[in-house]
C-alpha cells in the first residue's frame, strides 16, 4: 500500500511538471511568428476603406475574440438602477462630491448589485469628463474616507485635474475565483442547472459588462459627461479594460495598466505569462471561456492575436503602459501589441503610435495610441495616471 502510495504522489507530481509551462524572459528564445492581418477579412479581401472595417472586418474580429478568448456576454438587462448611500459635497476638504451607492440590476425576476464610488470636482463645469477604475485589488486602495491613501488611486491628484474619478469592486460585479466567479452578474443570465457552453462569457467579460452598467447609470446624471469617459485597468482589469472598451462603444477611452498575456501584450512572443498560464485549471482559467484552453502552448493556431483587440477601440484613443521590472507582462510584447493596431487607426484617418521602438522609461508617446513604460514593477501609480490623465486632456480637447 504504502509503495502504491508512493508511486501515485510521483505520477502527480510528474503530470504536474509535464503540465507546467515555464515562463521565458531570454529575448534572443522569443520564437518567430506571424501576426493575422486587421486589415484582410475571413476570406482574404483587403479592407481598404472605412465602411468594410466597421461592416465587416471589426465584427468579424468580435466574433472571433468572443468564440476563442472572451466569450459572449449578454446585452443590457431589464433594469439598471443606483441606489444612493452617501453623499457629501464636501469631500476631499471640500474639493470634491462623494457620491457613494450600489449600481442595482434587475432581469427576469432576479437582481444583483455592485458598488460605485464616484468623487466629482467641485470647481469644475460641469458635466465633467471621468476616469472610471476597475479595481482588481483590495477594496482599502479605493475606500471612499481616505483614511488610506495609495497611488493606485490617487482620487485628489485627479479631481485637482478637474475629472471625475469612480471606481467598482471587479470582485463585486464577479467573484474573482474559480468557485464562485458565476455568483455575481453572470447568476441573471446563466442557468446553474444548464452546462456552460464552451463559448460563454467568463470573467473578464462579467467586469467589463459591469462597467457598462455604470455607463448606463451616467447616462442618468447631469454632472458626469458620459461621453468622456476613459475605463482603466490595471493587470488584470486592464485585460477586462480592452476588451471592455472594445464591446461597448460608449467608453471615449480604454486604458491597459501593465495587462500582459490575454490584454495588450501579443500572445503569439510567448514571452512572460502564456496562454497556458491563463488557463491553467489551478489559476484563471475563469477570466476566459473554456475555448481559450484549446490555445495553451498553441498560440499560433488562435485566429487573432490582441493587437487586434486594440485595434477594435479605432477610431476612439487608447493607452497601453508597461513597468521595466514586469517582464511576466511582456513589456515589449505590449508596445507591439499597440504598434500593430496602427494600421486600422491610420485607415480610420487617426495616427497610431508616434514611435516606433519602444520609448525610452517615463517617455510617453501619445498618438491616438498612446504608450509608455516607467520604472519599477508591476503596479499603478500616480506617475501612470498623469499619463493617462494628460493622454485624456488631448483628445478631451482640455490641453
Amino acid at each position: 500500500m504504502a509503495m502504491n502510495a508512493l508511486m501515485l504522489s510521483m505520477i502527480v507530481v510528474q503530470a504536474t511538471l509535464a503540465q507546467a509551462d515555464p515562463a521565458n524572459y531570454d529575448e534572443s528564445m522569443a520564437p518567430d511568428y506571424t501576426l493575422p492581418d486587421p486589415l484582410v477579412t475571413e476570406v482574404g479581401d483587403p479592407v481598404t476603406d472605412a465602411d468594410t472595417w466597421f461592416d465587416v472586418r471589426r465584427p468579424e474580429l468580435l466574433e472571433l475574440f468572443r468564440e476563442h478568448v472572451y466569450g459572449y456576454r449578454p446585452g443590457p438587462p431589464e433594469h439598471t438602477g443606483f441606489e444612493l448611500i452617501e453623499e457629501d459635497p464636501e469631500a476631499l476638504d471640500g474639493a470634491a462630491t462623494l457620491r457613494r451607492g450600489n449600481i442595482v440590476i434587475a432581469h427576469e425576476g432576479k437582481g444583483h448589485a455592485f458598488e460605485l464610488i464616484l468623487f466629482i470636482p467641485n470647481a469644475a463645469e460641469k458635466p465633467v469628463p471621468c476616469i472610471l477604475l476597475m479595481n482588481n485589488r483590495d477594496r482599502s486602495n479605493t475606500e471612499p474616507t481616505r483614511e488610506e491613501i495609495t497611488e493606485f488611486w490617487p482620487a485628489e491628484e485627479v479631481i485637482a485635474r478637474g475629472y471625475a474619478v469612480a471606481a467598482v469592486q471587479v470582485n463585486e460585479a464577479a467573484p474573482d475565483n474559480g468557485e464562485e466567479f458565476r455568483q455575481g452578474v453572470m447568476r441573471l443570465f446563466d442557468d446553474p442547472e444548464i452546462e456552460r457552453e464552451p463559448n460563454a462569457w467568463g470573467g473578464l467579460a462579467a467586469w467589463g459588462w459591469g462597467a457598462s452598467r455604470v455607463l448606463d447609470y451616467f447616462e442618468t446624471q447631469y454632472d458626469v459627461d458620459v461621453t468622456r469617459v476613459a475605463l482603466l485597468g490595471h493587470s488584470r482589469g486592464g485585460k477586462a479594460a480592452l476588451w471592455g472598451g472594445a464591446e461597448d462603444p460608449r467608453f471615449a477611452i480604454a486604458i491597459s495598466n501593465e495587462s500582459g498575456s490575454g490584454g495588450a501584450a501579443l500572445s503569439r512572443r510567448r514571452f512572460g505569462e502564456r496562454v497556458s498560464h491563463l488557463t491553467d485549471e489551478s489559476r484563471f482559467h475563469y477570466w476566459f471561456c473554456r475555448n481559450f484552453r484549446n490555445f495553451a502552448e498553441n498560440e499560433d493556431a488562435l485566429p487573432i492575436d490582441q493587437h487586434q483587440l486594440i485595434a477594435l477601440m479605432a477610431p476612439r484613443p487608447v493607452y497601453v503602459a508597461s513597468a521595466v521590472e514586469d517582464e511576466w507582462a511582456d513589456p515589449k510584447g505590449e508596445f507591439l501589441g499597440a504598434w500593430h493596431a496602427g494600421p486600422v487607426y491610420e485607415l480610420l484617418g487617426k495616427d497610431g503610435l508616434p514611435v516606433d521602438e519602444q520609448p525610452e522609461p517615463g517617455v510617453a508617446a501619445h498618438g491616438t495610441i498612446g504608450y509608455h513604460i516607467r520604472e519599477g514593477s508591476h503596479n499603478l501609480l500616480l506617475e501612470d495616471w498623469n499619463h493617462y490623465m494628460d493622454f485624456a486632456d488631448k483628445h478631451f480637447g482640455r490641453e
